[in-house]
């Protein structure tokens, strides 16, 4: 078996039995990189040296018995919303293209200082987390490795078509409304969105502050408690961060799920899923049920609103946020201004892609004066009637299970013009995000030769549970482990 198809596990304990070393290890990807990205540019900043400079260091470290845990020497590639200190953070933006963060975000000490994982390079993204199909960044569209002709899905493209494509064996990757795990169902991997303060926002561009959260892509359920577990715990650096223990994710991947109470929101099998996606998810409902789970049908009745609700809350905070880049203490800066106006003006105009700008114009309309009640108001009062659609939920099951897309990946261009199409991409995984509870998504089958995923929603800090029943899934199940043929 090639390096790159070894699970995290499988690595750690290649690298303990001295089968193979950190830095053989990082040339490995480095060299599938040189090979393959080209094909689809899913990394950004490839930070080669410094990667083989903390492989020597994690060797020297085992050589010396001072190895620091399970992950010490083992490659990772970051989302390039998270500053890295001396490396440019551009968050897929012209805004950001020559910004190199003078600190890092509290998730790249916690994986690289801490658990000694080496860095392999950033990773290409939507501008700002902003969009569906990884064609709105700055440095190109990220290609599907499953079919180049179509889109990985976004934001987070570059992370889940880098580890799908073995160019990297997980990837960090945020939420949003939906960017872990549509982008994960779309390439054939396993994404997972915490519980809204489980992990450390300090240090990652802010889009929307109430909705973003950090994830993990990775090809199975264990590796990806692996990194959630390393990546999470709280941080007083971030006012939003949840001082609570976090659980022990691997040690409970063992557990049954018999009698498991499984919940299915009508409102997600009604129409406008495809036939091929209904089949994979209906048949891994069936798989969950031999394995002993007991699975009902439920209501959220204002699941329907989650898409307008969150395109009023999303682009107000993004409009908020992005204020600060002006052109005057950091970001482009316009060389045509001849005044301050000028400067501000050209400056965001030049620095700012189409569908940035639009969500920008949104979000300022939306919180103006006159509209505030109107919409934004209006929008948090619909928002927490979700969240007591999930709170009475949870009362009667332990997790709920839906599908993650209406269809498979679509092709380059079929909804960059409508962005409305595009926007109700996310239907399936917006209400996640504005309740603020933990999902993730996983592979259950194919359709027209294209990966499905199927999610599963579980209640406040309970990702532990949800880990074990996709685990439980995976064992019983060979879909995770399948790879596109280009990138063996």
């Amino acid at each position: 078996m090639n390096l790159h198809q070894l699970s995290l596990t499988a690595m750690a304990e290649g690298l303990a039995a001295r089968k193979f070393s950190s830095r053989e290890l990082t040339q490995h990807y480095l060299d599938r990189i040189a090979q393959y990205d080209k094909q689809l540019n899913s990394y950004v900043t490839l930070t080669a040296h410094a990667a083989l400079d903390a492989a020597d260091v994690a060797d020297t470290r085992r050589t010396k018995g001072e190895v620091g845990g399970l992950l010490a020497g083992i490659p990772i590639a970051q989302k390039d919303i998270f500053c890295t200190e001396g490396v440019r953070t551009a968050c897929g933006s012209k805004m950001l293209d020559r910004f190199v963060a003078p600190y890092s975000a509290t998730i790249i000490d916690k994986l690289h200082r801490d658990a000694g994982m080496v860095m392999l390079g950033k990773l290409n993204m939507d501008e700002f987390a902003m969009g569906s199909s990884n064609e709105t960044s700055f440095y190109g569209p990220v290609k599907n490795p499953w079919d180049v002709t179509r889109v990985p899905g976004g934001s987070s493209g570059g992370s889940v078509a880098a580890v799908a494509a073995g160019l990297a064996p997980v990837a960090t990757a945020t939420d949003t409304g939906g960017s872990i795990r549509q982008p994960a169902a779309f390439t054939n991997l396993t994404g997972i969105k915490p519980t809204y303060g489980r992990v450390s926002r300090y240090g990652m561009i802010a889009f929307a502050s109430s909705l973003d959260q950090a994830g993990v892509v990775a090809r199975s359920t264990e590796d990806a408690a692996l990194i959630l577990q390393a990546m999470s715990g709280f941080d007083p650096l971030d006012s939003t961060s949840i001082e609570r223990p976090v659980d022990d994710l691997v040690g409970g991947l063992g557990k049954s799920i018999k009698g498991l109470k499984i919940g299915l929101p009508k409102e997600y099998f009604a129409d406008g899923m495809s036939a091929g996606v209904r089949s994979c998810v209906e048949a891994a409902i069936a798989q969950l049920k031999a394995l002993g789970a007991v699975v009902s049908e439920i209501s959220l009745p204002n699941a329907p609103l989650s898409v307008p609700t969150y395109y009023v809350v999303a682009p107000a905070e993004a409009s908020s946020n992005l204020a600060r880049m002006d052109g005057v203490r950091f970001g482009h800066r316009s060389q045509e201004a001849r005044n301050l106006e000028e400067l501000y003006k050209k400056s965001r105009g030049e620095g700012f892609g189409p569908e940035v700008q639009r969500r920008i114009m949104i979000g300022t309309y939306v919180l103006s004066h006159g509209y505030y009640d109107a919409y934004y108001l209006q929008a948090q009062k619909v928002r927490n009637l979700i969240y007591q659609d999930f709170k009475r939920a949870y009362e009667a099951v332990d997790v709920i299970l839906a599908p993650t897309t209406t269809d498979v990946a679509f092709k380059f261009g079929d909804k960059s013009d409508d962005p409305v199409a595009m926007y109700l991409n996310d239907i399936y995984t917006i209400a996640a995000n504005l309740a603020g509870i933990p999902a993730m998504s996983l592979p259950c089958g194919f359709s027209d030769g294209l990966p499905v995923g199927f999610q599963l929603m579980g209640n406040y800090f309970d990702e532990a549970r949800l880990l074990n029943v996709a685990h439980q899934y995976q064992q019983a199940t060979d879909f995770h482990n399948q790879s596109p043929k280009e990138f063996l």
